[in-house]
């Protein structure tokens, strides 16, 4: 089986490392071609065009960034469906929403293509130990077909039903990986503004009925040391929670926690932060009450 990679950025070079390490023969394609140097010295092949990677590929993987990057990858003239064999099957790992998976399902089936949309949770480390959730939607014997192939990046890897269900489980995922962000983050500051120390607000709140795995993640990894160098950005948790939310208009909720986290993350981008891990979400918050959430001196 042959795998194409597009999209070998911080979570795809690690998936694609990890395919490379089971057996499997794999070709790289990035925008950035220095990406994929890495990969390539492990033994991948890198691919100078999108159309050359399709062609070559019984399985193709994608990794991208934004809904736009997913239709441009798949539908443009040089792009996957156009070049990919029939009977080729697609593996969407972006997190878009189920009206992008869709479209392009549509129009790979034309061609004899199974496309499946297949978000992850789990960040860059469980992209790297194969620890990842992957929700799948799509045509369940093309699921069948690359059952193994999936196995190999995640632990819990689920079947969710036709095309879009994958987007939607994932984007259900990052709504409350958003609303909690914005709830750590408010709970943290309002303590350090009220003289609370931030270690022992922390230590009480992580054994408590408060506690939350982004309580955890963000304290520990980034806010208490202040080190935001990005898992995953603000921009792409603002995309994210702006696509659940657009799910939960669909099934008639009208007012949600979403819509403050998604001005909350907005505000971020406004300051300056897109870039830093989505943890950073807590700095607008900080300023605002002339506090900074850290360890102690």
């Amino acid at each position: 089986m042959k795998i194409g990679f597009i999209g070998v950025g911080v979570m795809g070079a690690r998936m694609a490392k990890r395919l490379l390490d089971a057996g499997y023969k794999v070709a790289v394609y990035n925008r950035s071609v220095e990406k994929t140097e890495p990969l390539v010295q492990l033994g991948a092949v890198r691919e100078e065009t999108i159309a050359e990677l399709a062609s070559r590929s019984d399985v193709i993987c994608t990794c991208l960034s934004m809904p736009e990057d997913v239709i441009d990858v798949y539908l443009r003239e040089d792009g996957v469906v156009n070049h990919a064999s029939p009977g080729t099957i697609c593996l969407d790992f972006t997190t878009v929403g189920p009206d992008t998976s869709k479209a392009v399902s549509a129009k790979a089936e034309e061609k004899g293509i199974s496309y499946l949309d297949a978000p992850v949770s789990g960040g860059p480390e469980g992209a790297e130990q194969g620890t990842l959730t992957v929700m799948v939607g799509g045509k369940r014997s093309a699921w069948e077909r690359v059952l193994p192939l999936l196995r190999v990046l995640g632990e819990t890897v689920e079947y969710l039903g036709p095309s879009g269900s994958g987007s939607i489980a994932k984007l259900l995922n990052q709504y409350l990986v958003a609303v909690h962000s914005v709830a750590a983050s408010e709970a943290m500051v309002t303590g350090a503004a009220l003289g609370l120390d931030a270690e022992q607000l922390y230590r009480i709140l992580k054994v408590s009925y408060g506690d939350s795995r982004m309580l955890r993640r963000h304290m520990e990894q980034f806010v208490l040391n202040r080190h935001f160098a990005p898992g995953g950005a603000v921009k792409y948790v603002h995309k994210d929670v702006r696509l659940a939310n657009e799910l939960l208009e669909m099934a008639g909720i009208t007012q949600f926690m979403g819509q403050v986290a998604e001005r909350a993350f907005a505000s971020a981008m406004e300051q300056g932060l897109s870039d830093l891990d989505m943890s950073a979400v807590i700095q607008p918050l900080e300023e605002a009450c002339k506090v900074v959430v850290k360890k102690r001196n």
